[in-house]
């Protein structure tokens, strides 16, 4: 990236930052990507994992943000990612007779009508209503008591920190030059104008100037602080909101569908994830640390609280195998509640040379970077082609549904089960190729990990060599979810991995050892932190555990 001058530098790895380096690069720009620490290791990989149109923005009245969204739910579902976004039913149980079933029927039918309309709604069932035996039928889990009939309608989801990952790798393709551990520490300025970044690499230390026509600063809840960096005061400010999702064994709720629940503040969702149910989310002002958002033991409890008000066997903290904080970047408003602030998104100019792109929801991140680019596009000195990321599908998803038709084949040739080249081609796609050379070239590399059986050794390698993965951390957390889908948060498999890793990115026993301590300390931080009453002495808990690359 020093060597030239770019003409769009895109800072920030999270979802609208990979999103938006696709974008330009698919423009025909010379285009890069920093991100400070891994790709998607803020917002972008602690979400609720849905793709969705937002249903209870219905009830603010906010259409166009749901048509918006449910266009490119569609999109996702059918054309960019069908490898990676899968669609998924949610039950919303009815509490009160007549009325309730007409408030909630109609705004669920506009929901579908919306999608449907887009162009893009055809690869999902339409809403149902059900009586209240039949909702049990499809629930057994919840209390007789806690509805007098229901409604069930269809979402989609995907692996949040999965996706950004490929989004950067489908850039990478379209010449993006990408650089992951590379922190922006200040902007090179002309006068008034921004031309460029100094970018000081965590890895191999040293510090780079790179020069770009345009940058786009696309850091999230980070959004004032990269601001502050050219003393300018931001247009607007983003507040960070929390929210907390506790990952629980799928025998711990007996159903056949998600559920969607109203709470006093918003909605709580219990979301199927595999063999796992994802319970999220709360939604609270958070302003200590933003690298390393803390659960409270008040938050769990909240979240225990609630889903137990409906289930028919409660869960306890015992059945919690997983917890993940996030922190939404909301666009500061005139209101209080973080509830309440929006989620649309911004594009600002505030100097010559630098757009910054700021709000949103993960559903939108594409309209977002075509906002994003299209400002940046201003100010560059030619014309410059429409953005095409509609038509664009990301890595591995061309021939995906073609390979999922034969995946009795591939097993039966590969020797795997079933079900695990299933697996494999709802994170890989059509790359699943790449992952079966491995086993083919080491046999061994197709066992399942021994303390996280739902992963093959190969994927550990696989994030090493493909998909960027540098530390122990980056592949637990983000390439694959070890770290809150077992109920020692990845501590047992923490030293194989290690071990699978090393040779690929050339780890002595020292760096073996030091990457495994990181880890276990890590996690043992986030435990204690846990069982913390309020975010203050939870922040402090968490903060017990450096960073393997200080920042």
């Amino acid at each position: 990236m020093a060597e030239g001058e770019l003409d769009i530098l895109v800072v920030g790895g999270g979802v609208v930052g990979a999103g938006t380096a696709l974008d330009a690069a698919t423009r025909g720009l010379a285009t890069g990507i920093v991100e400070a620490r891994d790709w998607a290791s803020g917002t972008s990989s602690r979400s609720s994992k849905l793709i969705h149109g937002g249903l209870r923005y219905l009830e603010m009245l906010d259409f166009a943000l749901v048509r918006e969204a449910l266009k490119e739910r569609g999109l996702l579902l059918e054309r960019i990612a069908p490898h990676l976004v899968k669609p998924v039913p949610f039950l919303y149980p009815l509490q009160h007779k007549g009325w309730e079933r007409l408030y909630a029927g109609t705004g669920v039918a506009m929901y579908d009508a919306m999608s449907f309309s887009s162009g893009h709604g055809r690869g999902l069932p339409a809403h149902r209503h059900l009586t209240r035996r039949h909702a049990l039928r499809v629930a057994p889990a919840l209390r007789k008591d806690a509805l007098v009939g229901a409604l069930q309608y269809y979402d989609a989801q995907m692996d949040d920190a999965r996706y950004v990952a490929t989004l950067v790798r489908t850039a990478a393709e379209y010449g993006t030059l990408a650089a992951n551990r590379a922190r922006v520490v200040g902007f090179l300025r002309e006068g008034e104008r921004v031309v460029g970044a100094r970018v000081q690499d965590l890895e191999q230390g040293g510090e780079f100037e790179v020069r770009a026509r345009q940058v786009v600063n696309a850091t999230g809840v980070w959004t004032d602080d990269t601001q502050g960096l050219i003393a300018e005061r931001g247009q607007f400010h983003v507040r960070a909101s929390k929210g907390i999702h506790l990952v629980v064994p799928k025998d711990r709720i007996n159903s056949s569908t998600g559920l969607i629940l109203r709470t006093e503040k918003s909605v709580l969702f219990v979301i199927p994830w595999g063999r796992h149910w994802i319970v999220g989310t709360t939604d609270t002002d958070w302003d200590l640390d933003k690298a390393h958002p803390a659960a409270s033991s008040a938050d769990i409890d909240y979240l225990l609280d609630h889903v137990n008000s409906v289930l028919a066997v409660p869960l306890t903290r015992d059945d919690v195998e997983g917890v993940y904080a996030g922190l939404r970047p909301l666009l500061a408003g005139e209101s209080d509640a973080t509830s309440k602030l929006s989620r649309e998104h911004t594009v600002a100019h505030p100097v010559p040379g630098l757009v910054v792109i700021a709000g949103g929801k993960y559903t939108t991140y594409r309209v977002m970077a075509k906002d994003a680019v299209d400002e940046a596009v201003h100010g560059l000195d030619h014309r410059v082609a429409d953005c095409v990321t509609e038509e664009v599908r990301l890595s591995g998803a061309e021939g995906y549904h073609a390979l999922w038709n034969g995946r009795a084949r591939i097993a039966q040739k590969t020797g795997l089960h079933v079900a695990r080249v299933e697996h494999l081609l709802n994170r890989y796609g059509s790359m699943i190729d790449e992952v079966l050379a491995l086993i083919a070239d080491d046999s061994k590399l197709g066992d399942p990990l021994p303390a996280a059986d739902d992963y093959l050794k190969a994927e550990i390698v696989y994030a090493c060599t493909h998909e960027g993965a540098r530390h122990l951390d980056d592949v637990l957390t983000r390439r694959t979810r070890i770290s809150i889908e077992t109920f020692d948060r990845g501590t047992l498999s923490a030293r194989e991995c290690a071990e699978l890793m090393a040779p690929v990115l050339g780890w002595d026993m020292d760096q073996i050892d030091r990457e495994v301590a990181h880890y276990e300390k890590r996690v043992e931080a986030e435990r204690e932190s846990q069982l913390q009453p309020d975010d203050q002495t939870a922040d402090a808990a968490r903060l017990g555990a450096p960073d393997i690359v200080p920042l």
